[in-house]
């Protein structure tokens, strides 16, 4: 199987896993798949830290409102006292004003925190280092552990507004957000490796040969934004030891300087005496008691 290393710019995202065989335009359309899913994994962990900590969402229409000005407006939230966490609420206001206050009690907290942590770890860019491919199954799995922790704890559901359940539902609002840069879309996206764009309507052979053995690092560009930058020469890990190899380097040359320049003269290779001390057995001679 080949092996892509996939990087968005100059940061490692995942390793996939596929064919010399297997077409670019299918290639292209899974990786978008995984990359945009990996970012919805991201965006509803964050979301459920609020939803952990301050409870569901408010309103559109009472989001950011002072306590004053909803009572003033005369707005109430319909979906308070049908949208309770398991186990009953405490009372956690949000200082933003986003979600209700009515935040779980600690038992559903900590169902929420470890199915967050668990569903990272799956899609996580730590997995490059690992040396663990990520599929699209493995991105469904994360996606479904999130979705189950969210009915333990919340069994009637979520409003139909709260951004975790309209991420579920693929309705989720990011027009105009730093999310919806990072998002790609298969039609505009293209495959970059050495330098060369992954032509569309061939295979994968065409560019890379046929060694099925082969593990290749390839970038996600969106297409008219000219190529991504080269790999750098040496790797972070590499530049260090340079720099540290240089910097000993320099510390030798720096006490060199300061020896004397006849210093030397007191090494045992630079006695004029040492051939006459040794014709005459005397070489190995110490004068100190033993």
């Amino acid at each position: 199987m080949v092996r892509l290393h996939v990087k968005r710019r100059d940061e490692s995202q995942f390793l996939y896993e596929t064919t010399v065989t297997a077409e670019v335009v299918a290639v292209v359309k899974d990786l978008v798949l995984i990359h945009n899913g990996r970012l919805k994994v991201d965006r509803l962990c964050s979301e459920m830290s609020e939803l952990r900590d301050h409870g569901v969402s408010l309103p559109p229409n009472m989001q950011g409102l002072a306590e004053e000005q909803i009572a003033d407006l005369k707005l109430k939230d319909e979906w308070q006292d049908k949208c309770i966490p398991s186990g009953g609420a405490i009372n956690c206001r949000d200082e933003v004003g986003r979600r209700n206050g009515q935040a779980p009690n600690d038992k559903m907290k900590d169902v929420l925190k470890r199915t967050m942590s668990e569903a990272k770890k799956i899609v996580s860019k730590d997995q490059v280092k690992a040396n663990v491919c990520v599929t699209q199954d493995m991105v469904q799995d994360a996606l479904d552990q999130l979705r189950g922790a969210v009915m333990i704890v919340y069994p009637m559901g979520l409003p139909p507004h709260d951004p975790i359940r309209m991420e579920f539902e693929n309705r989720e609002e990011l027009d105009g957000t730093q999310a919806s840069l990072q998002i790609l879309e298969d039609a505009t996206t293209s495959l970059w490796f050495s330098g060369k764009e992954l032509v569309p309507g061939k295979k994968l052979e065409a560019f890379i040969g046929k060694n099925e053995k082969t593990k290749l690092i390839v970038k996600l560009q969106k297409r008219g934004s000219g190529p991504p930058g080269r790999e750098p020469v040496f790797s972070e890990e590499q530049r260090k030891e340079m720099m540290l190899h240089a910097y000993r380097k320099q510390e030798e040359w720096k006490k060199m300087e300061g020896d004397s320049e006849d210093s030397y003269l007191d090494s045992e290779w630079a006695d004029t005496d040492t051939l006459k001390k040794q014709f005459q057995g005397l070489s190995t001679v110490s004068w100190r008691p033993r």
